[in-house]
């Protein structure tokens, strides 16, 4: 095993990941800190943290560009498939960071224990994704960083460092909710090109993507309740004052209901907000 450097509380850890820029170091000491938080063998935090990074540690590739530039291949072709599996793995980077993110930036907030237990499990779940889809990606003879990928998931972060209600109604309830919207296509183009391999790996992903949008409407539904506002309207009020761009139909309701994540969050605000 890679060695690791020491872990000194929950926070610690988190921030340890988020700021290494080896992509390994990163999701094993994901996955450690999470494997030693639940055992109950770190403390939230401690006076001796590092701070929290203002971006996430990154490798020098891939570059970056803005979203408008990425290029769009069909998935009918090997180069299609790997530019696909490619702008996952980024995805899946990112939501590793994210995860890690929501823990130490807001390790200080009065929520109960469970609150970190949830997103350290969804932070394992990132880091397991990132690493099946760069297996996958070296299996096809390509690796992570041999393509640009884009920083708006980041951005995200960014815009909601300050208010852990909105972070929460961003990141998993907008971000993470079109992952499951946009994956079932995914999955049926993948085995109608005859990639199995690539269509399980995003059967794996699309599973635990749905706990991931429930960890995050569970959490804010219980900060609304707390602060005795309506969900729906609250999230409405969130996304409208942090989030750039509309909600994108189609929507996959059916998995977002099983997630807690209802049509009247949603459904009035398609193509209105911000314009």
């Amino acid at each position: 095993m890679t060695d690791l450097p020491e872990i000194r509380s929950l926070r610690d850890g988190a921030v340890r990941a988020i700021r290494a820029d080896d992509l390994d170091i990163k999701t094993l000491l994901t996955q450690e800190t999470a494997r030693r938080w639940n055992e109950r063998t770190l403390s939230l935090r401690s006076p001796l943290d590092m701070a929290v990074p203002e971006r996430p540690g990154r490798p020098q590739k891939p570059e970056l560009i803005p979203p408008r530039q990425m290029p769009k291949r069909a998935l009918t072709t090997d180069k299609g498939r790997i530019a696909l599996l490619h702008a996952i793995a980024h995805i899946e980077l990112n939501a590793v960071d994210l995860a890690l993110d929501i823990v130490a930036r807001f390790a200080t907030e009065p929520v109960p224990n469970s609150f970190f237990d949830g997103w350290m499990k969804v932070a394992f779940e990132e880091a397991k994704h990132f690493r099946m889809v760069r297996d996958r990606l070296r299996e096809l003879g390509a690796d992570y960083g041999d393509l640009p990928a884009h920083d708006g998931l980041w951005q995200a972060a960014h815009d909601t460092r300050n208010d852990l209600t909105a972070r929460l109604a961003v990141v998993p309830l907008i971000l993470e909710a079109r992952g499951l919207d946009v994956t079932p296509a995914l999955q049926a183009k993948m085995r109608e090109a005859g990639d199995l391999e690539s269509a399980a790996v995003l059967d794996v992903i699309y599973e635990d993507e749905k706990g991931h949008v429930a960890v995050g409407a569970k959490w804010f539904r219980f900060l609304c309740a707390r602060q005795k506002k309506d969900p729906a309207a609250a999230f409405q009020a969130l996304v409208r004052a942090n989030f750039r761009g509309p909600l994108k139909a189609p929507f996959n309701d059916i998995a977002r209901a099983e997630a807690g994540l209802t049509p009247s969050f949603y459904r009035s605000m398609t193509a209105s907000v911000n314009t």
